[in-house]
């Protein structure tokens, strides 16, 4: 069943705890500030009800009949590559913020499925089965997912059993017939207020002390004992005064300090339950799904800023200048390598042989993240650089609609383009957007999120195959006599 735009909104309606500046709010959809995360979310299920983008957004399964293309499952190379079209064109439809309400639930859903078949080789559980039957109920209902996996950690050169406080990370603290109860808190969680579901996962590699923490389910977010603290949406509250400020007022994200209170889960939610050496699996395979994902809503975003950064040289009349083509050139290359590594990790995907699933490829998605976190600073000082220092001075909305100012500030704002001083305006105050109110969220977001610089560094040092180098290096200084 494909849902329609109201049927999400009222889905939310359901009694969850949410708290936004030390206030219970007891409406997402209709909070001033929350609302636009859920205005934002709610957009894939108003586009996959337009004739336009109903092609993009709806596929037609062969068990299941429409069901939402994020939860298609990938079979192949072009599964892979249409999902990374999805996400990288829903991110544009979403003024370059990336709609992750249902791609991380989906990225969640195909790795769980990857890992569940390996825990039930071993130890004889119905995991595997417990992941299709939520899988059918996500799709049947077309469900808004959000993922909870990042622990908060507590003093981070100690494991999770040794902490002075248990609690740090999620952990299993009773077992019973009927299911679980678990405790704990995760941190960042995206659009947890705007989702149907939360599903947990764990964080990191565990050892058997750590047993308890070993750990993955699904429950709704209103589910008792179940807490969300929302980070303050600063990006929006500066909208609401500057209506200058369209991404703000329309598109953002939402992330919640998710605490866990004595939650209980029956154990047909339940995904793993104490199997611990399957933890860091299952660390490592969400993030080659999510990182590839992340290649996918990055270059969308990259294309905002080339776009944004062309159209500004254009009024400046600079754009031939060399300095501004070598930032033009910069953005342009900070986007294409995205692509180009989503195309390769797509093209040299790897096949789960118990599951049939397509794996993007880890070393060209993981490239793909590295790539983006180390340049998204360099992309922006070369936005900046572009719209030079009115991206910090430029008058504030209010002038610009007082009559008294309006026309001085129009003559004198003007550019090379005449009678488009407007729209001049208008680019510039995104700018300012980008780097003000959503400066700090961004910059965090862009080396932290689906996993940090380290993290990918990691990963591509402990996957990567050496072996022809060395054979090649070794030929070459006439150690060896062929390759």
């Amino acid at each position: 069943m494909i849902k329609s735009y109201e049927e999400y909104i009222n889905s939310l309606n359901d009694g969850r705890t949410v708290f936004y500046r030390g206030k219970k709010v007891s409406d997402v959809a209709n909070h001033k500030i929350l609302n636009v995360a859920i205005k934002h979310a709610s957009n894939l299920y108003k586009m996959q009800k337009d004739e336009k983008f109903k092609n993009l957004l709806v596929t037609k399964d062969e068990k299941y009949g429409e069901i939402s293309a994020f939860y298609k499952i990938p079979r192949n190379e072009k599964d892979l590559w249409e999902r990374f079209n999805l996400i990288y064109e829903t991110t544009r439809q979403g003024r370059g913020m990336f709609n992750i309400i249902k791609a991380i639930g989906s990225d969640a859903i195909f790795a769980l499925m990857i890992v569940a078949q390996l825990i039930d080789k071993e130890y004889r559980t119905d995991y595997s089965k417990n992941v299709k039957n939520f899988y059918e109920y996500v799709i049947e209902n077309d469900l808004a997912l959000a993922v909870a996996q990042t622990d908060v950690k507590g003093d981070r050169s100690k494991r999770p059993s040794e902490q002075n406080d248990p609690d740090l990370y999620v952990r299993i603290i009773e077992k019973n017939k009927e299911g679980i109860i678990v405790r704990g808190a995760k941190a960042h969680t995206t659009q947890s207020i705007a989702s149907n579901e939360l599903i947990v996962i764990p964080t990191r590699n565990l050892l058997e002390n750590d047993k308890d923490y070993a750990v993955a389910f699904a429950v709704p977010p209103n589910t008792k004992g179940i807490k969300m603290i929302s980070r303050p949406m600063k990006a929006t509250e500066a909208a609401i005064s500057d209506p200058s400020f369209v991404m703000g007022n329309n598109n953002a994200e939402n992330e919640t300090l998710t605490i866990f209170d004595d939650v209980f889960v029956p154990w047909e939610r339940v995904f793993m339950a104490g199997e611990w050496k399957y933890a860091g699996i299952m660390a490592s395979m969400f993030p080659t799904f999510h990182r590839f994902t992340a290649i996918a809503y990055r270059a969308a975003m990259a294309d905002l800023f080339l776009g944004l950064g062309k159209l500004i040289s254009e009024h400046n009349g600079i754009e031939n200048a060399p300095n501004i083509r070598r930032n033009i050139v910069n953005l342009l290359t900070y986007k294409e390598n995205l692509i180009l590594s989503g195309l390769g990790a797509s093209e040299k995907y790897e096949i789960d042989k118990n599951t049939g699933i397509a794996v993007p490829n880890r070393i060209y998605t993981n490239i793909g993240k590295l790539f983006a976190n180390d340049n998204y600073l360099n992309a922006i000082k070369n936005l900046v650089d572009i719209a030079g220092g009115l991206a910090a001075t430029l008058p504030h909305n209010d002038d610009l609609e007082n009559p008294d100012e309006k026309d001085l500030i129009m003559k004198y704002l003007s550019g090379a383009k005449i009678n488009s001083t407007e729209e001049r305006v208008r680019l510039i105050a995104l700018v300012r957007e980008i780097i003000s109110s959503y400066g700090s969220l961004f910059t965090a977001a862009m080396l932290h999120a689906e996993g940090s610089i380290e993290a990918s560094i990691i990963e591509l040092s402990r996957s990567y195959n050496y072996d022809g180098s060395k054979k090649l290096a070794l030929y070459s200084s006439g150690i060896i006599n062929s390759l």
